[in-house]
Parts: structure tokens; sequence; C-alpha cells
């Protein structure tokens, strides 16, 4: 058993009371190799915002279990060499997790956060998983996020081709039975970055969520598949020699709205995903003889960094508040 907290992990409960209290939403942003860890470190340094490093269960598959939490362990020290000593709040967290024994595995691999994902099972059973998951990690006070409602969309081995909101009514019941910590919710973002296509109405559910808030105040909210994709970046692609569709993504205004709500943690992954893209296409395009990968990783990190602080500051509100 590693113990998060001797590798200067954070309890993700405690960064949420904070950020509710505060007005802003963490930012959860996915990892699965050293430039996307890099960026992540750096944004969050320079713009002095508390994060939470995601690992889907992809991701664990791709780089590697060990690999990922000695990752996360180095993410600590480099965020306290980049900050002059000060130790970066940063919580490593479990991304859909699906099963109860995935969910033991990264917990005894110091993981200080998992989510337990069965909301594409019946409600009872959605609650016995949940339950059983919260009652094995509160022993080592690490943190439980459960889901209620399904996300359409893809990403990694998460899929689904409708969408289910949240129903306001089993939020109070779900969240007493199970004892999670958190709550993610549908009101109508979407995983991957063919989200919707474009000329059609993205507006989230913020009715819903306010009904939520009603039923369970001061419960911390959870938005999954908050990419915005941005056109530009499409197009960068695109002119580029890429070949992806036009699609848009949740306008970053109604994100910001939800973030000075009771919803206190916002994933994000695509967007970074295109960022990087777009960068390395770039690479190519007007480089074609590069061979050497920092010369394209290099600026592919670059791109993600400058996304993330744009991010913490104009759209989660989280800048400058990783020492309250």
């Amino acid at each position: 058993m590693i113990k998060y907290k001797d590798i200067g992990l954070v309890n993700m409960r405690e960064m949420m009371e904070k950020a509710m209290k505060g007005g802003y939403a963490i930012p959860a942003y996915n990892f699965n190799n050293m430039e996307q860890l890099q960026a992540i470190i750096q944004a969050c340094v320079e713009t002095e915002s508390p994060v939470i490093l995601q690992v889907s269960a992809g991701a664990r598959k791709y780089a590697n279990q060990t690999l990922l939490r000695y990752m996360a362990q180095g993410a600590v020290e480099y965020a306290k060499e980049l900050s002059g000593g000060r130790p970066l709040p940063i919580a490593l967290h479990l991304d859909h997790g699906d099963s109860f024994e995935l969910c033991k595995s990264c917990i005894e691999m110091g993981f200080s956060s998992v989510m337990i994902d069965g909301s594409h099972k019946p409600y009872e059973e959605n609650i016995e998983l949940s339950k059983k998951v919260v009652e094995y990690a509160h022993e080592f006070d690490v943190t439980v996020e459960g889901e209620l409602g399904v996300l359409a969309g893809v990403e990694d081995e998460v899929k689904s081709d409708v969408h289910v909101y949240t129903q306001p009514e089993e939020v109070e019941d779900f969240t007493k039975r199970t004892g999670v910590d958190a709550l993610a919710i549908a009101i109508g973002t979407s995983h991957g970055a063919y989200k919707f296509k474009p000329g059609t109405e993205t507006k989230i559910r913020l009715d819903i969520l306010a009904e939520i808030e009603k039923r369970i105040p001061g419960f911390s909210i959870v938005l999954h598949g908050s990419s915005s994709v941005p056109s530009e970046l499409i197009e960068k692609i695109n002119n580029y020699g890429g070949q992806m569709k036009d699609a848009v993504g949740i306008p970053e205004e109604q994100l910001r709205l939800a973030a000075k709500s009771a919803v206190c943690k916002i994933n994000i992954d695509s967007d970074g995903r295109l960022a990087m893209t777009a960068a390395i296409r770039e690479v190519f395009n007007e480089k074609p003889s590069e061979f050497d990968p920092r010369k394209y990783l290099g600026p592919a990190r670059d791109a993600l960094k400058e996304l993330y602080k744009h991010k913490n500051v104009n759209v989660l509100g989280s800048a400058g508040h990783a020492w309250d």
C-alpha cells in the first residue's frame, strides 16, 4: 500500500470545499505522457491554480500504472521547483473507473481520489457498486466521485450514443446511500471532440444544476466532457493536413457560470488533445524533414500550457487559489 500523502498528493475533498466557497472550479486535466504532465504543472504553477491530475483506464493501459504513479510523484517535486519550494495542491484521480477492482488497485498505488462510474448500470446496482468503493476508499482517506446520468460521446473506453440527464429527484437518495464525496452529473456536456454539429444550440441545463443544488446544498458537483472544441484549433489541424469534422463544444461562458455554483471540479481533455495535435501538425508541415520528437512535442507542450493557463484564468476561475 502506497499512501498518497507520503508522495505529496492531497485529498480532493478539501480542494473541492475551498473551491465551492471561493466560487471557482478546480481543473481536472487528463495526462498520458510527460509533455502533457509538464504542460499541466507549468500552467498551474504560473497561474497559481490547484489541479487534479486525471488518469483514465485507457491511460493506465497506454502508459503503465506504475510509471503514471511515479510521474505524478515527480509532478509534485517539479511543481515545488517551479514555485520556489511551495507545494502546489495536486490530487491524483482515477477517471471513469468501472469496477471495484480497478478503484482498489489505484488506491493501493497512491491515488488520492477515484471515480466509480456505475452510471450505465441500473440505479440500485450503481448504488451498490459506488457504496462498496466508498467503504474501501474511506478507510484510507481517499475521495470518491460517483456519477448519475449518462453523457453521450466517446472518450477512451467511455462511450454512449445517448444522453440521459441526471434526475434531480435521485441525487439526495444516491449521495446518502453511497456516501460519495462528489457527484458527476449530466446536464448537457458531452465526451470527446465531436460533441455537437455546427449550428446546434449547446446550452447546458443550468436549471437542472440549480435544482440539484437545492436538493443537496453544499455538495460537490462535477462536470465531465467540458471541452469547448475551439474552431480555430479544428481549422488549424485541417489546414495542416488533418481531416477533422466541424464540431462545437461547451461555451466557455456557460462553464464559467457553472464554476460559480456548486460545480467545483470540471474535466477537460479533448481541448488539450486538439491543441497538441494542431501544434504537431504545424511543425510537420513547416519542417517536413524534422524527426527529433523534442522538436514537435516541445511546441505541442507549449501550446497545451497556454491553453490550460487560459482555462484556469478565464473559464474555471481557479487562478490565484493554489495557496488560499
